[in-house]
Order: structure tokens, then sequence, then C-alpha cells
């Protein structure tokens, strides 16, 4: 909440709208019909982490550009990221469809699994969850969401941004830990014994249509993703985690959701949830393992610049 309250207090200069519904749930439109701004990605991505993470907005350089870079810093890596901010919730109703991550998943438990595996549960009158979608939820749609999470509509947060905006352009480069995890949860390694986690990767340029949207801010993360993990002991798995362990690796990510007719889970998991790069520490032996680099060609020709 102390992110969505920012949102409320500063939505006029994040260039955010903010709407109660007649149900009373709050609708928070980052990127439909509002411009947004990259600070409003960041609350989002903040959000999505269930507060448990801090960010920061630097510019750096991919090969000779300067680009923007979003950094992380995650307590309680297995919380916050399968726990939250992993997309584990489709909504679908009508027209209407989203992806939805977010705290509230840890009130509706969805799915069920990843709450069991983790260990944990909530209770709480406030729930907030973020969208993936091109369009607002309406009164139906909160009211489902309020209704499967235990919940008033009136405590209801619901934060929208589509892939194809400034807020979707920071948010899913964002979600480039929380993709490391979700790789290791697919190996069978128990998230639970990552102490902390850290990250930093591109902010995409917004593109022209979503499906290019949705290429360019996945490159951010394969060609241009790092991650740290502190953890208490080594293991294999974290050799395989970087992108290039995949055959698909070094083709632009709207190519290869093209190839697998536009269905993202058949897309290969060892290149779409995948860092470039990883970095391992073990404080209990002090080493330090590194794994992978990051590709800043494939990732300028994915933004347009060569």
């Amino acid at each position: 909440m102390p992110a969505v309250r920012e949102m409320f207090d500063r939505r006029a200069e994040l260039g955010i709208g903010v709407a109660k519904l007649e149900n009373g749930a709050t609708c928070i439109d980052c990127g439909v019909q509002a411009t947004g701004s990259f600070r409003a990605g960041a609350l989002f991505v903040e959000a999505c982490l269930a507060g448990l993470a801090t960010t920061a907005i630097t510019v750096d350089r991919l090969g000779d550009v300067p680009v923007p870079f979003l950094h992380l810093v995650v307590n309680r890596p297995a919380l916050a990221c399968p726990g939250s901010q992993k997309a584990g919730w489709v909504l679908k109703h009508g027209s209407f469809s989203a992806m939805a991550s977010g705290p509230a998943r840890a009130l509706a438990l969805k799915p069920r699994e990843t709450y069991r595996r983790i260990g944990y549960r909530d209770d709480s009158p406030v729930g907030v969850l973020a969208l993936e979608a091109g369009t607002l939820p309406d009164e139906t749609v909160t009211g489902e969401i309020a209704s499967a999470c235990g919940i008033e509509p009136a405590g209801l947060h619901v934060l929208v941004a589509p892939a194809r905006s400034l807020v979707g352009s920071v948010q899913i480069p964002g979600r480039v830990v929380t993709a490391t995890l979700h790789k290791l949860e697919t190996a069978g390694y128990d998230v639970r014994r990552i102490v902390q986690a850290w990250g930093r990767v591109p902010i995409a340029p917004v593109k022209k249509t979503d499906h290019e949207a949705l290429g360019t801010t996945n490159d951010c993360i394969i060609y241009g993703g790092s991650v740290g993990l502190v953890v208490g002991e080594d293991d294999p798995v974290f050799a395989t985690l970087p992108s290039r362990c995949s055959p698909d690796y070094g083709k632009p990510f709207a190519q290869i959701l093209a190839d697998a007719g536009d269905e993202v889970a058949a897309v290969d998991s060892t290149l779409g949830f995948s860092p470039a790069e990883v970095t391992v520490s073990i404080p209990s032996t002090g080493e330090v393992r590194h794994y992978g680099g990051p590709d800043p060609g494939v990732l300028l020709g994915s933004f347009g610049l060569r």
C-alpha cells in the first residue's frame, strides 16, 4: 500500500489516473488512457513485489547507446517473486482478459500450489492487484476479483498497464528476478533457500503494437538482464539459468513468439524466463559464481537501433 498511496498522492505528476468505481473498488490507470511515467512504472514494480523490494532508475550504456536501467533489491525473494510478482492468475470475463500479479494473489491463493510450496497465505481486508491489460476493468470484474480474495470491493486496488506503455516498458523488464526464480522453481529448486536477490535490467522503448512491446520488454531480460542471488549453498542448477543456455538464444523474442504461434506457453522455457547473466554469492563459503553475460547487439536490434 505505500507504493499505491504514493500513486494516489502524486497522480498528476506521475501521469496516471485514479478512479473509484461504483462498487467502491479503486482502479489506477497506469497506461491505458493515461500517459504514465518511469516513476509510475517503478512504483508498479514495487507494488507487484508486495513492498518487499526497493527500486531505482539510472542511465547507463548498451554498447554506445545511453538507455535507462531499473535496479532492484529484493527481500524475502520467495514471497516477493513467486508469491506476489509472478503473473500467476489469468483473469477472463466476457471480452476482458488480463494477466494478474501482485500481493492480492496471496489472498485468493492463485495458484494454490505456489503458496503450498512457499508455505504462505495472506489475511487482509485490503488487496492490491496489478493487471497487464489494454482495457480497464469494470465493476463486474473487480467484484469477482474481490470475491476471490475474500474482501469487500472497497478494499481492492487494481493497477492497470498494457505492455505498450511507459509503465509496461518498466514493469515487464522489472520481472527479471521473478523470471529467474520461476525458472529455478521449474527445475525443482526450493526458492525459499534464496536469502536475498537483486536485479538490473534495461527499460524498453515504447513500441507501436503490443506484440512488438512484448518482444522488446522480454528481450531486456533475455539479453540485458542481470540477476544476483545470495544462497546458503551452491547448486549445479545455477549454471543453467542464463538465456544463452537456450537453443533459441540470439533470436529476438518477438520472432520466437511468432514461431510459437504467439503462444507464450509454447516458448522454450530455457529462454523465456532467463536473464542474460546470474551472479551467485555463497556467504557460508565466501565463494561467488558468475554465469552468462549480456548481448547488447541483439538488444539494440530489438530496440530498432541496428
